[in-house]
């Protein structure tokens, strides 16, 4: 397969690579762009596989809590730009559905826009937004939190929002966890939580690093115990250093406030949705040419 400048863009976007270096593990894996990252981290040159953390699409992040403060909900509209997503209707209309996904009790998105406010459903609200503002507008996701314990909801720009479910504790230590994990972004609670096919396939990309340093065995089995765990706690909740005291990691306080994290869940918008990249000096041209 040939190597396009595409696709060097993209491995590039999502490991952090020279282009040189991108090209090169493009032409030894014949294209395959997953197999180009397992050999950059692999060979140490990859920062990290950026590809879910990419944002690619507009809209806006809308939370709803209930008045007992045990029940939460969090749901993501989308919208195709910056512009509509700052619009007072499409932000009323986002309210509008955050509030029915908590009243309502809805299985899915499907059951939410049949869902009546104001005197219609959402997807007719919906419909009407689209052919008043001009854009696709779509009701993509929503999560539900329920909890015997304490529930922390915190939203961010209206672009991302955290919900926490703790035993113990007390409302602010569960708004400043939303908080951390709002900027931090952990994948798991805890070590234990990581399965164990992701343990074994960091495990394998940190034993090539460390080969190619010529150390003995013994030396690259401590270099990549050492490694493994500095992983771990980067990614996990309990590993990572507290947002607000960074001499402290968020288990080591969860300890000192006697709490404990049994869930949470994070929504940042446009999240994995790939996005047209416009080239408008293009389309002005191809206006003024009638191309």
């Amino acid at each position: 397969m040939a190597v396009t400048a595409a696709m060097v863009k993209e491995l590039r976007e999502r490991t952090g690579a020279g282009m040189m270096e991108c090209k090169k593990a493009l032409v030894g894996t014949n294209g395959d762009v997953e197999a180009a990252v397992e050999e950059l981290r692999k060979s140490g040159l990859a920062q990290a596989d950026k590809k879910s953390g990419r944002i690619a699409a507009e809209g806006k992040i809308a939370l709803a809590v209930a008045e007992n403060g045990k029940e939460a909900v969090m749901v993501e509209v989308n919208c195709e730009t910056d512009f509509v997503a700052k619009d007072a209707n499409f932000l009323a209309f986002a309210d509008a559905v955050a509030v029915n996904a908590l009243n309502e009790s809805p299985a899915d998105v499907e059951a939410l826009m049949t869902t009546t406010s104001n005197g219609s459903t959402l997807e007719e609200a919906r419909q009407a937004l689209v052919s008043k503002i001009g854009e696709n507008i779509q009701v993509r996701r929503f999560i539900r939190a329920d909890t015997d314990g304490t529930l922390g909801a915190y939203l961010h720009g209206g672009k991302i929002g955290v919900l926490v479910n703790l035993d113990g504790g007390d409302e602010e230590l569960a708004r400043d966890l939303a908080m951390h994990i709002a900027a931090l972004n952990p994948e798991f609670v805890s070590a234990d939580d990581v399965p164990a096919e992701v343990v074994a396939h960091e495990k394998e990309i940190l034993i090539a690093q460390a080969a190619s340093s010529g150390k003995p065995a013994e030396i690259i089995e401590k270099m990549v115990t050492g490694r493994l765990r500095k992983h771990l706690s980067g990614i996990t909740l309990h590993g990572q250093p507290f947002v607000k005291d960074g001499d402290v990691t968020v288990e080591k306080l969860l300890q000192q406030k006697s709490a404990s994290v049994n869930a949470f869940d994070r929504l940042a918008v446009g999240e994995g949705i790939e996005k047209k990249e416009e080239n408008f000096a293009e389309e002005v041209m191809q206006q003024v040419t009638g191309g």
